[in-house]
């Protein structure tokens, strides 16, 4: 007998997790709500992404900060259309470098996360101040992970890779003057000694 079967139909594919597609920041300081979104720039978007997004299921770094310790707090919630997904408060002028604090209760029904307080990237304050937020400059942090392009303040000559060479070299032939310099004053001073040496002798 021939047993004629039936492949069983092909399961459909999971569907993708939805992308955030704003950010939504309030404080202290700022005039309602702040939105970042891709039509802000994707560059940017992405960054400001990137400041909260690694926190979702990370391990707690550290204990709680002393309240006057930490500074102005912002709070970010990341949005998925209208739906509000997580919300982070960052603390980028705390003492002794940004806190960020991922809170137990969080907007999406059924999820739950246990209480964290974070070590905040050192860009924080910068990416914040790009998207909206009314912080002091500091491009010096740029090079450790906002990357040029996104400072609106900054020389452009600070990032152009042959100024950078130029400033190398010049840095680099004061050095080399210098090492000559004293490479000839010892040079002197060794043949003063052998002439002492040989009159004495």
């Amino acid at each position: 007998m021939v047993t004629l079967g039936v492949a069983p139909a092909a399961q459909a594919a999971p569907k993708p997790a939805a992308k955030p597609t704003s950010v939504q920041i309030v404080g202290k300081d700022i005039d309602g709500t702040l939105i970042v979104d891709p039509t802000d720039g994707a560059r940017l978007f992405d960054t400001l992404l990137a400041e909260v997004t690694w926190m979702a299921t990370a391990t707690p770094q550290t204990t709680a900060p002393a309240a006057d310790k930490l500074g102005p707090k912002y709070s970010l919630t990341v949005m998925i259309k209208t739906a509000p997904q997580m919300v982070y408060d960052l603390y980028p002028l705390a003492a002794g470098g940004p806190r960020a604090h991922r809170p137990a209760k969080q907007p999406v029904i059924g999820k739950t996360v246990t209480d964290g307080w974070f070590y905040g990237r050192l860009t924080m304050s910068e990416t914040l101040r790009v998207s909206g937020v009314p912080l002091e400059a500091k491009p010096d942090v740029v090079a450790g992970g906002i990357g040029g392009g996104i400072g609106q303040d900054i020389d452009s000559n600070e990032l152009d890779p042959v100024t950078g060479v130029n400033n190398f070299l010049g840095e680099m032939r004061r050095v080399l003057l210098v090492n000559g310099a004293v490479l000839a004053v010892i040079a002197f001073g060794l043949a003063g000694i052998a002439f002492l040496i040989r009159r004495k002798v």
